[in-house]
């Protein structure tokens, strides 16, 4: 149990991407169609347009990836104290907000782009505390 008393802000943020990261890469899965539809107008004008398709597949597996990494780092935590797992998940969940950063500026979705800068934030604290 020391590992949850030692650990409260990591496992928090870590329960901060679990829910980010697997919410949005479980609602691509079950509605790929309307996202993919949807990313297809959002990058009509854009040099993403022709490859939309495979950047949702990608998109998907790495929030996926984070999530879970990021769920099964925090038992980790709890159990053994071990963080890599942990680290891995918020690597992962850091690399995907860049990826969808990347997407909101060449989109030239400007408000969109800020919106991810939130969730980098608390993102980064995370990759910075499981640092040590």
């Amino acid at each position: 149990m020391d590992g949850f008393q030692n650990n409260i802000p990591e496992l928090l943020l870590l329960l901060f991407v679990v829910i980010t990261f697997l919410q949005s890469g479980l609602d691509k899965v079950f509605d790929w169609n309307g996202n993919l539809s949807w990313l297809k107008q959002h990058f009509a004008n854009s040099i993403f347009r022709n490859t939309v398709p495979m950047l949702l597949f990608v998109i998907t597996c790495m929030e996926l990836a984070a999530g879970i990494a990021s769920l099964l780092g925090g038992i980790q935590l709890v159990i053994s104290g071990d963080y890599a797992v942990a680290q891995a998940g918020a690597i992962l969940a850091a690399l995907s907000l860049l990826m969808l950063l990347l997407g909101q500026r060449v989109a030239k979705d400007y408000e969109g782009a800020k919106t991810i800068v939130i969730y980098f934030i608390p993102t980064m604290i995370l990759v910075m505390l499981l640092q040590y």
